[in-house]
């Protein structure tokens, strides 16, 4: 065929079809058919791969879980900078740091953060942190690693309140603790009788004939002897007799509370404690402590949700702030409460917690409060580990009684990630949680204590110390 009888035909057709195209992709023209989606045509797509996408539409405000006075992240170093007072709410959900409340004349972490700072000027000799939670701090996890680091900083040497017996005694790394298997405890959860008053740790322990218990300093810095020793014990009805480390005592007193101080010359490197027969009367534990510095006690009990607080009488409370005072209480609870990883009502656990916090507010008026919202709990779900739809309805009523009652809030679950975190925090490279996808292990619980300093010491700095730049 001659070359002048070539057709155009085949290029106007391309042509024309790559005109169309193009005109295409300018209109959106997606569109369903029998459950197929058809998007829009984009010839530019693969130009345009490195272009962020646009972000993500968030849900309409009333489907967001409430942040009143929320802040967005570009105020957030500036807000950081203000004094704890003057800094608007965050998102608790999302917030790392510990979120203060300031409902109440008392409120927030004010009275524990200026402890500190009287006691680094040496204005006081001690400041004290109760620490109530369930089994994810027993054997001293998270609270010896907090203490550690306090101490390391603000001073102090000893391991605090310790009870007489313990579940987790041979767990513990931080003391040496060993006792005859014939205490009566009464506790939380077996029914005392009425005129038993238990200890803050949730215990009463009564010796029968040759009870005893022994205690021995760790090989562990400012743990590795003993400075000064306290025994808590009920009321007498006439004397009670004892021996430790081989020196006789006899216990008197009616209070709901009593102390006996140990010299230090009668330490030696452990204590044995005897019952040596009399009066029978509730011991209670004893306290590891030195002159000066500041103390965590671990008050941990297995099983609880932190409800039964409820059952620590009035007259308790405050004889063991008169004679052992607190500056700051933790309560960390919510492994029990999501014992149905589905179920997201927990009216039920705000009710009985309004009337825990309502009682340790009364009676521990000047006392610091610090509520820390729940760890992230996974459950499996088809054939993964996922988040359980209970732990942000339980972060809600947690934050809602925070700002109730006037008490500081810290959010564990977004400390340690967020949603999914607890799965990573089992199955990453480094493993910081056991296979039960609740509870740390002692790497997870040191990060877990590490996680808390910081939070605590960004706050110092903040209140006391709002130009410090520097690191504690």
């Amino acid at each position: 065929m001659p070359a002048n009888n070539r057709s155009a035909h085949p290029f106007y057709i391309i042509a024309g079809t790559m005109v169309c195209l193009l005109a295409l992709s300018y209109v959106n023209n997606s569109f369903s058919l029998q459950g197929y989606r058809f998007r829009k045509v984009d010839l530019l797509a693969d130009i345009r791969k490195d272009i962020p996408a646009p972000a993500r539409q968030q849900p309409p405000l009333a489907q967001r879980p409430p942040a009143p006075d929320t802040v967005d992240a570009a105020d957030s170093l500036q807000a950081a900078q203000m004094p704890a007072h003057a800094r608007p709410s965050y998102d608790f959900m999302t917030y790392t740091g510990i979120q203060e409340n300031f409902d109440t004349a008392s409120g927030g972490m004010q009275h524990f953060l200026h402890a500190l700072q009287e006691l680094k000027e040496g204005k006081r000799k001690k400041v004290r942190i109760a620490y109530f939670g369930d089994s994810m701090i027993e054997g001293d996890l998270i609270t010896s690693d907090l203490r550690d680091s306090l101490q390391a900083i603000f001073g102090g040497a000893g391991v605090g309140f310790v009870p007489v017996t313990s579940i987790v005694a041979a767990f513990r790394g931080t003391i040496r603790h060993t006792f005859s298997d014939n205490w009566k405890d009464y506790h939380f959860r077996n029914n005392p009788p009425e005129d038993v008053l238990l200890g803050l740790s949730g215990h009463a322990f009564f010796p029968e004939a040759e009870s005893w218990a022994k205690f021995s300093p760790v090989q562990r810095r400012r743990l590795d002897r003993f400075k000064k020793v306290s025994v808590f014990y009920g009321p007498v009805a006439g004397s009670c007799n004892v021996v430790i480390n081989n020196k006789a005592y006899t216990l008197t007193g009616t209070a709901p509370l009593n102390e006996l101080t140990l010299q230090q010359d009668t330490l030696q490197r452990s204590v044995l404690l005897k019952y040596a027969g009399g009066a029978p009367l509730p011991f209670y534990g004893l306290s590891f402590e030195g002159d000066t510095g500041i103390y965590v006690d671990n008050f941990s009990f297995r099983g609880i949700s932190g409800v039964e607080l409820g059952k620590l009488r009035s007259r308790m409370l405050r004889q063991m702030q008169h004679r052992h005072p607190y500056d700051l209480v933790v309560l960390h609870y919510g492994a029990n409460v999501l014992f149905r990883p589905e179920a997201t009502d927990y009216s039920w656990y705000e009710q009985l917690m309004q009337r825990v916090l309502a009682s340790l507010r009364n009676n521990w008026p000047r006392t610091s409060f610090l509520i820390v919202g729940t760890a992230d709990k996974a459950y499996k779900k088809a054939d993964r580990y996922v988040t359980a739809p209970g732990v942000p309805a339980l972060l809600k009523v947690q934050h809602a009684l925070a700002r109730e009652h006037g008490t500081a809030y810290w959010n564990l679950y977004a400390a340690m990630g967020g949603e999914g975190s607890m799965t990573h925090w089992v199955e990453g490279d480094t493993i910081l949680a056991n296979k039960d996808y609740t509870h740390f292990n002692r790497h997870g619980a040191a990060r877990v204590g590490a996680l808390l300093y910081k939070a605590i010491m960004d706050e110092f700095k903040q209140e006391v110390h709002p130009s410090y730049s520097g690191s504690y």
